[in-house]
């Protein structure tokens, strides 16, 4: 803060925040840590008492100490943050960590402190070493949004749990504990999340949380799903932003409008769609991306509930530009695609 203004006259930097990954500028490699005998102790305990659980204990690389969390922190600042503002939206395959942090896990265990976090990329910018935008857009994630979400969780549990007010009970697809999927962006965002107890927010809200939504799956399904696989998953921290933020099975309590979208989405984001099995560019053909039509049905599905909402309106617009007959094409497609999806 510059007295009671933000400093750069802004409050925030998302439209510089959302762009698709450049490869000229390189991902630095994971950090890597050293493993002591309790660790050593722990994955051998894990691989003897729970080799048929999912995930890879192979792939474990979290620190376990406060040291580590530290050299985690200092690790990020160093080579990460400079870059995380602009691509923290971006996807790409084979990338599962870009420039995040992966400081979540420790912030939430107590490994690290909010402050210390906040004071770490705050001095990295006071410090010319990192632009505002990736200071303010990771800042904020912390100070902002975290702590919002854990007003919400004290505030509104336990009945908040039980909220569906989109009425949602289809059943998780089992290729969620196996990442087997034709989709190409949810094989990867899935992968992620099961070998390394990870994937980043856009993944986890625009990926795997958007196909739930679409497809009108169980919030309390979901729910336990995104507890069992994160590392970070702590249920105050967990369960609004599942529940509010990708289920919207709040009603719009955390979130204004329901984070649903197209394929276009991921299309402008990633590089999923170049290889994928799926057409991203067609609705209601055979290979057609299942986003594109499962994206129209719940609109249509829910536009008495959304009539309210000023923010839906332009996708309502659109919806009515199209034909009838295009409508019913568009809805029977994707009606055909939620009684195979255990197929796709």
């Amino acid at each position: 803060m510059n007295a009671n203004e933000p400093i750069g006259g802004r409050w925030n930097y998302d439209t510089e925040n959302r762009q698709a990954w450049n490869k000229n500028d390189p991902t630095p490699s994971a950090l890597q840590f050293d493993r002591d005998q309790i660790d050593l102790d722990v994955i051998g305990l894990v691989k003897r008492e729970f080799k048929e659980h999912i995930g890879q204990i192979n792939h474990f690389n979290w620190a376990t100490t406060r040291q580590q969390a530290l050299e985690a922190l200092q690790y990020f600042i160093n080579y990460q943050l400079i870059h995380f503002g602009q691509y923290q939206d971006a996807m790409v395959s084979g990338k599962d960590y870009l420039f995040h942090s992966l400081l979540s896990p420790y912030l939430n265990c107590g490994l690290l402190s909010p402050k210390e976090v906040c004071d770490a990329a705050q001095q990295a910018y006071f410090d010319h070493h990192v632009p505002l935008n990736a200071a303010e857009g990771f800042i904020r994630q912390i100070l902002g949004w975290r702590e919002f979400i854990r007003g919400i969780y004290w505030l509104k549990m336990p009945t908040y749990s039980d909220l569906n007010e989109l009425q949602a009970d289809r059943n998780l697809p089992d290729y969620f504990w196996t990442a087997e999927t034709k989709i190409l962006c949810l094989r990867e965002a899935l992968r992620n999340s099961l070998e390394n107890a990870y994937a980043h927010h856009i993944q986890r809200l625009m990926v795997i949380g958007n196909f739930t939504l679409l497809n009108g799956i169980s919030p309390k399904q979901v729910n336990d799903w995104y507890l069992s696989v994160y590392a970070d998953a702590f249920e105050w921290v967990q369960l609004p932003n599942t529940h509010g933020m990708v289920l919207f099975a709040d009603g719009g309590l955390v979130a204004s409008k329901p984070y649903a979208a197209s394929g276009n989405y991921i299309h402008r984001m990633s590089n999923y769609c170049q290889n994928c099995h799926y057409n991203v560019k067609t609705k209601t053909e055979q290979d057609s991306c299942p986003f594109n039509s499962l994206y129209w049905n719940f609109l249509a599905k829910h536009r008495v509930f959304f009539s309210s909402n000023h923010r839906m309106s332009m996708m309502y617009k659109q919806w009515d530009k199209l034909s009838q007959d295009d409508q019913n094409t568009i809805l029977t497609h994707a009606n055909d695609l939620q009684k195979r999806i255990e197929e796709l």
